[in-house]
């Protein structure tokens, strides 16, 4: 009979100290960091695809497809496991690779436009239409991660759970970030010239 109101105690003061909390939200950030990583692999099996139908218009230019194709190699090419969520220097070279292919994508896109029947093709218009709805599903993965993140580390600094996650080892988790930072709080530069007389 002791030893069952032992074990009771000790189940109501862990769960008096957040320590079930602890556990829910890191079931939730690892489930929400999931989502993200299901997203960027779409992305990625896109990727092939939308190259090999851009080979197909033969004045495209080289440099933008090739790019592209690096940045995709460099993406997958990094181990993402449980332990990046630890670690915020491997997350954020996570984060920049995937923004690298962000961009590579972004400049596909634009480069795009000057290909009359690159944009007529259907392949190309539908592989097109993939690629933004994955950017909006991982725009939403990313958005629900930061949010899960951020109630994990509300747990993690606030007392008195500060003090159990302490004595466990729940260290506060890396989160998503701009990359230019300083570029996009600068205000825009407006210019509409000087009339003309």
């Amino acid at each position: 009979m002791k030893r069952w109101l032992v074990v009771l105690a000790a189940v109501l003061a862990l769960s008096g100290c957040g320590y079930n909390d602890f556990q829910r939200l890191d079931e939730q950030t690892r489930s929400a960091w999931s989502e993200v990583l299901n997203q960027y692999q779409r992305r990625a099996d896109l990727v092939p695809n939308l190259v090999a139908t851009v080979k197909g218009e033969a004045n495209f230019e080289q440099e933008t497809l090739t790019k592209v194709v690096e940045a995709r190699a460099k993406a997958t090419s990094m181990q993402v496991t449980p332990e990046v969520l630890n670690n915020p220097e491997a997350f954020q070279k996570f984060q920049q690779a995937q923004g690298e292919l962000s961009s590579a994508l972004s400049r596909l896109m634009v480069v795009s436009e000057r290909y009359p029947d690159l944009k007529a093709n259907q392949g190309f218009r539908d592989l097109r239409v993939q690629l933004e709805g994955t950017e909006n599903r991982i725009t939403v993965a990313r958005n629900r991660y930061i949010q899960a993140v951020q109630q994990y580390n509300v747990l993690a600094r606030s007392f008195p759970t500060n003090l159990t996650a302490m004595a466990f080892g729940y260290q506060p988790k890396p989160s998503f970030t701009v990359q230019n930072e300083a570029q996009i709080t600068a205000p825009p530069q407006v210019d509409f010239g000087t009339p003309k007389k």
